[in-house]
């Protein structure tokens, strides 16, 4: 478990950095950038690794919780690590979203919600076809 959690740590660490920097390198154009902003970008890609790469996975994967727990504790980490990153990526447009905190975090238990079910629904379906074909 410890092997596979710190691989999808790396690699998702990894891809947002360079994806983070992509961006930068699109958006920023030719603008100077001071070294220590390269910090905030690997503290936004260091958030989103832990978040997907690992808690996203140990949660759904490895621990027992209800589906319940699971919707609240994902969504509640998603927004705080999203705010986090934004706040990281520019004070100016953090304190420009601050206010619509509580309408987020809503929303994400709400897609929260919706992708539960749905995944539940086509991993059932895949089990289904699993054992009828075990069957046959």
């Amino acid at each position: 478990m410890m092997i596979q959690l710190r691989h999808s740590f790396f690699q998702v660490f990894t891809i947002m950095t360079l994806w983070i920097t992509l961006l930068a390198t699109i958006f920023f154009g030719d603008l100077p950038i001071q070294m220590s902003y390269l910090w905030n970008i690997v503290g936004i890609a260091f958030i989103v690794a832990v978040l997907f790469g690992m808690m996203y996975n140990m949660l759904w994967n490895y621990f027992t919780l209800k589906p319940v727990w699971n919707i609240v504790i994902s969504s509640t980490f998603n927004i705080a690590g999203s705010m986090a990153m934004v706040w990281l990526f520019s004070v100016d447009m953090f304190q420009f979203i601050a206010p619509w905190f509580p309408g987020m975090w809503l929303l994400s238990i709400v897609l929260h919600v919706i992708a539960f079910y749905f995944y539940a629904r086509i991993d059932s379906r895949k089990k289904a076809e699993e054992l009828n074909n075990i069957l046959k």
